[in-house]
């Protein structure tokens, strides 16, 4: 697909990874749209600085956890500018620790609604209102522990790994008009409760001994959307970190 002139959905666009996607987007040349959650004042920056690539940009609040707010986005964002996403990001997602033993409903409850049901209804509805024909792109943000689990974050790494089954279910069904793939994603940023000496301690087990830089995460999420013959693919980008 060529990306000058089409439109972009990211969730939870407003900072983090999220504003790194959008604004790679925007500097690509595309239209994008900012969902966040709650975080307002850093969706309106990450929208002025889109805008800076001279693309029009737009927030757009929902909380994803609510499945009718997460049915009405798609049809929000057309009332906003006036068609479908060509594009759509599912990058929101919750991720808390717990194990088999210490997991609670409330913590399972939340990362099923947020990290895969939230993506379902956002892709069905995408799918319902893209026109027949229309060439579509899906991207699923999921993460390597979802394809190599460990312990400590059990409801987290199984949404996840709902997450890329569903990317492959939707792939074969989408097909040919629209690719749905997914960023199986390693060592990043730290999480936003921990600092850096957290990523230090990561990297060691990382072949690359390092954590990601941002552009090598943004340059897999563009070539996923710029290559129309890859569907259904669960690309890693984790160092190697699967290796171990």
């Amino acid at each position: 697909m060529q990306l000058a002139g089409k439109i972009a959905l990211v969730t939870g666009g407003a900072r983090r990874l999220g504003r790194a996607f959008t604004l790679a987007l925007a500097k690509a040349g595309m239209d994008v749209i900012v969902h966040y959650g709650h975080a307002a004042q850093e969706a309106e920056e990450t929208a002025r600085l889109a805008r800076e690539q001279g693309v029009r940009s737009v927030t757009l609040a929902a909380d994803l956890e609510h499945a009718e707010e997460a049915q009405a986005l798609i049809p929000r964002a057309i009332d906003l500018i006036g068609q479908p996403p060509h594009v759509l990001v599912n990058n929101a997602a919750v991720f808390l620790p717990g194990t088999v033993r210490t997991t609670t409903l409330e913590n399972w409850v939340q990362h099923m609604r947020l990290n895969l049901r939230a993506p379902f209804l956002l892709i069905q509805a995408l799918a319902n209102h893209l026109p027949e024909g229309t060439p579509g792109k899906i991207v699923n943000i999921a993460d390597w522990r979802a394809l190599y689990p460990g312990r400590q974050y059990l409801a987290y790494t199984i949404s996840k790994a709902g997450l890329i089954t569903l990317t492959q279910i939707a792939a074969r069904e989408l097909a040919p008009h629209i690719q749905v793939n997914a960023l199986a994603l390693g060592a990043v940023l730290p999480p936003p409760d921990r600092d850096e000496t957290y990523l230090q301690r990561l990297v060691q087990h990382i072949p690359a001994r390092r954590a990601a830089r941002i552009e090598e995460v943004t340059d897999a999420l563009l070539f996923l959307l710029r290559n129309d013959y890859v569907t259904g693919e669960t690309l890693l980008v984790d160092g190697g970190a699967h290796l171990f």
